[in-house]
This record gives C-alpha cells, sequence and structure tokens, in this order.
C-alpha cells in the first residue's frame, strides 16, 4: 500500500533536537485532527526513540538521527527513527522493561513505554551499523 503523503529529515544527534524532532512529527500528523491523548501518546513515544539513538545509539559521539513518517489512507502513522551508531547486540533484552546500558540515571522503559503508547513497534538493530526504531499508531477519524 502507498502512503498518502510522507515526510523525512534528518538532524545532528544533539540532545536539544528531541524536542524538534517530537514536534515535526506531531505537525506532519496535526491535519488528522488527532485527540489529544492520541497525540501525546505518538509524542511520547518519538521521544523515546529519539533519545535512545541519541543516548545509547552515538554514546559520546555526534551522528544523525534520520526520520521517516507516512501516512496511509486507513488512519495508520508509521515512524520510522534511525540512527547510524554503535547498534543493539541483543535486541530482545534491550526491550525488557527496567533494562538499560545508559547508567543509574536512566530507568530502562523507553521500549516498554513506546510499546504501550502505539499500535505497533519494531526495533531492528545491527552492532556497528545502527538501529531502526519503527513505529505504528491509528488515528481514528473524527466525527
Amino acid at each position: 500500500m502507498r502512503p498518502l503523503n510522507e515526510a523525512q529529515f534528518s538532524f545532528p544527534s544533539h540532545s536539544v533536537n528531541e524536542s524538534f524532532a517530537r514536534a515535526a512529527v506531531t505537525a506532519f500528523l496535526a491535519h488528522l485532527d488527532p485527540t489529544v491523548a492520541d497525540l501525546t501518546e505518538l509524542k511520547t513515544a518519538v521521544s523515546e526513540a529519539v533519545t535512545n539513538a541519541i543516548v545509547h545509539g552515538y554514546r559520546d559521539a555526534i551522528g544523525t538521527v534520520y526520520i521517516s513518517v507516512k501516512l496511509y489512507e486507513n488512519g495508520k502513522a508509521v515512524v520510522r527513527i534511525r540512527d547510524k551508531g554503535c547498534g543493539i547486540p541483543d535486541v530482545s533484552q534491550a526491550m525488557e522493561p527496567l533494562y538499560t546500558t545508559g547508567g543509574e540515571d536512566r530507568a530502562g522503559l523507553g521500549f516498554s513505554v513506546m510499546q504501550s503508547f502505539c499500535d505497533g513497534l519494531r526495533v531492528t538493530s545491527r552492532v556497528g551499523v545502527g538501529t531502526t526504531v519503527t513505529l505504528t499508531k491509528y488515528f481514528a477519524p473524527r466525527a
């Protein structure tokens, strides 16, 4: 199925750009007239994925975070957040609640949050190549 509309953008992995990513994705989807709750959930999931790319993917380096957003006829939005960072050795383990490689100041709940706020979550990763997080959320038409 071909998307009705799509956008792509990228930015350096500076932590201040996380809010830009969140705002850009939600602005792109605003014409759907989503509920505040749906929009807040997607914003939170995007924030978590971008933060993971910045904090874990690039660790102590600056790289590029890539985002694509596709909107389909049935109200399905697909957001891909990709980095070319260090990659995740064991995706299953990384997706377990409370697992983190970020030290004591990280809760290890990022993937759990993404999963609870979206209708679909897929994570693919290769060590030394990078990680792609794909978020799927359905937006119902408002009457």
